[in-house]
């Protein structure tokens, strides 16, 4: 990871294990109309958000409680020009023991500044990983995309 990749973190109090079931319950937090399975080692799935944006992850690495990584196999992004400038980035969520509960670090290891999405895909993982996925935690309810608002 180099340190122009795309990164966020918070804390929460909640157990690294609370964490990572709440990462790997990707329907609860980014959207509900994810297909396959998100939670073990070469599982793989899809996202789509209307016509913009779609991707599949393959998960690559997974040490329970501490790291969750993603592989984005393929992708297009409709709203820029190459549109599959995600494909080959890894998707990183770190989970650490902290004075105060437990840190959640989320990296996109290629979502760098110099990217063309980069503004577009930052601010909506920022969306994603502070105001659902942190609530997931923490509440128990995220704020996924929901399949109604992907069918509208």
């Amino acid at each position: 990871m180099s340190s122009a990749d795309f990164t966020t973190a918070f804390i929460v109090k909640q157990s690294p294990e609370e964490v990572f079931n709440a990462i790997n319950n990707v329907r609860g937090w980014w959207t509900e109309g994810v297909t396959g399975q998100t939670e073990n080692l070469n599982d793989e799935f899809s996202v789509r958000f209307w016509d913009v944006h779609y991707s599949n992850q393959k998960i690559v690495e997974v040490t329970p409680n501490h790291k969750v990584v993603w592989l984005v196999t393929d992708s297009k992004l409709t709203f820029i020009e190459d549109e599959n400038e995600w494909t080959g980035s890894r998707i990183v969520f770190d989970i650490n023991p902290h004075e105060d509960g437990t840190e959640m670090r989320f990296t996109q290891v290629g979502l760098q500044p110099y990217v063309e999405c980069y503004d577009a895909c930052s601010n909506a993982w920022t969306g994603y990983i502070q105001n659902s996925l942190k609530y997931l935690i923490t509440t128990g309810i995220g704020k996924p995309t929901t399949k109604k608002e992907l069918e509208s």
